[in-house]
């Protein structure tokens, strides 16, 4: 399992995934499921993966090295705009699906995979996709401000009730790490190191990349901080009335 989540904010895009991936409570290893692509100046472009390993391994190394997109062969740094490269990115998922899926399906396996793909190219406007296995895509917009894939739904709630498209860049990265954390403490397939990225539109680079792992301090005071806020709105509340 895995957990991924990004924001479509007015100032840009906060993307953030853990690295967990498990065959079993006996065997955990670290993945990176965020891929990047920048060409400072000329394209910034981010992809988080959640599913079968090999499926989204597959399809990474596919835009990189071309898929066959309106009868012409385009890779990631090469498509002109963001739509064009969620069409690559969905290309790459069929053709991924032609070549192993009916091999998985006689072996009882499921077709797995999600894509969270974002950013801008120059000449283009910042854009979010949440790409589906069958290589089918929507769009975020104002009114859906965030994509998750993964485990997402205990990091869901504080999104619901905290973000909007004009939440600040900086509060932005605040969010996804109280939504990662409540994530981390509920299920243990979802782990770290965590690997966060912000981008700033129209800067076609990032702003901020760090791998976070257990020893960050601007992690721990984040969790430990929103702990102990849970903890003092739940005593401020009253009892309800009919408890007597």
């Amino acid at each position: 399992m895995t957990y991924c989540v990004a924001l479509y904010l007015k100032d840009g895009l906060v993307m953030l995934s853990d690295t967990r991936t498990n065959a079993g409570v006996d065997h955990i290893s670290i993945f990176s499921k965020m891929h990047v692509f920048e060409e400072p100046g000329d394209r910034m472009i981010a992809l988080m993966t959640a599913g079968n390993l090999s499926l989204t391994q597959s399809v990474v190394a596919l835009i990189q090295e071309g898929v066959e997109l309106d009868g012409e062969v385009r890779t990631i740094s090469s498509v002109n705009g963001m739509f064009q490269a969620a069409q690559l990115v969905g290309a790459a998922v069929r053709q991924v699906w032609k070549r192993d899926g009916h091999a998985l399906k006689e072996q009882r396996v499921d077709f797995d995979l999600s894509i969270i793909l974002g950013g801008q190219i120059r000449g283009d406007r910042v854009r979010l996709f949440h790409v589906y296995a069958a290589g089918n895509f929507i769009e975020a917009t104002a009114d859906n401000a965030f994509f998750q894939i993964g485990e997402h739904k205990y990091g869901k709630p504080i999104l619901d009730r905290a973000l909007t498209h004009n939440t600040p860049l900086e509060e932005g990265m605040k969010l996804v790490l109280i939504s990662m954390d409540s994530t981390l403490r509920s299920n243990l397939t979802v782990g770290l190191p965590l690997d966060l990225i912000a981008y700033r539109r129209d800067s076609l680079k990032l702003e901020t990349r760090r791998r976070i792992g257990e020893d960050d301090p601007c992690f721990k005071e984040i969790s430990d901080g929103w702990s102990q806020a849970l903890r003092e709105a739940f005593r401020s509340l009253p009892p309800p009335k009919w408890a007597d």
